[in-house]
């Protein structure tokens, strides 16, 4: 099953069973994730693969490593182009008041 661009995933069975097979696959930029029961438990990635520098921290770097949501493929911040709170003009009013109006109530 392919995950992004340059990632494998397996499982440990399937990984066991084929170790040759994956590891020919294995090319530089390329990483093999193997999981146990659906979460990612190892990663393999040829010695020449160029090293991704990790800034990944906090909650975000745990929900990675364990394999629960993927880094992304492209640098930068996909947030960078939306609105701060401070630019968006929301109504003024109660919470259950403009949930009504924006139903027609």
């Amino acid at each position: 099953m392919w995950l992004h661009s340059g990632m494998i995933s397996t499982g440990i069975r399937e990984f066991k069973n084929n170790l040759s097979r994956y590891l020919r696959r294995l090319k530089p930029g390329e990483v093999i994730a193997v999981t146990d029961r659906g979460r990612v438990v190892a990663e393999l990635r040829s010695p020449s693969a160029p090293e991704r520098q990790s800034v990944l921290v906090g909650r975000y770097a745990q929900l990675v490593a364990a394999g629960i949501i993927r880094p992304a493929v492209e640098d930068g911040d996909p947030l960078a182009d939306w609105p701060t709170t401070r630019e968006v003009c929301l109504p003024s009013g109660s919470a259950a008041a403009l949930i009504d109006e924006d139903r027609g109530a």
